[in-house]
């Protein structure tokens, strides 16, 4: 069984909205690759801040 891996992106954002743009920017780069596209997820921080990470596996 394989073991899903997460990769955060470098930055934090102060709003949902920057967050969800990087995601859809994300999840547009692979749809129009040859992977099969990772799963991409927006996590809300304890201060009111969110983050974007996204699966590799190997």
């Amino acid at each position: 069984m394989k073991k899903t891996h997460w990769i955060y992106w470098k930055q934090i954002f102060s709003s949902k909205f920057q967050a969800s743009c990087t995601k859809a920017k994300i999840e547009e780069n692979w749809r129009n690759g040859y992977e099969i596209p990772p799963w991409v997820e927006i996590r809300k921080l304890a201060d009111e801040k969110y983050i974007v990470r996204y699966t590799y596996d190997e």
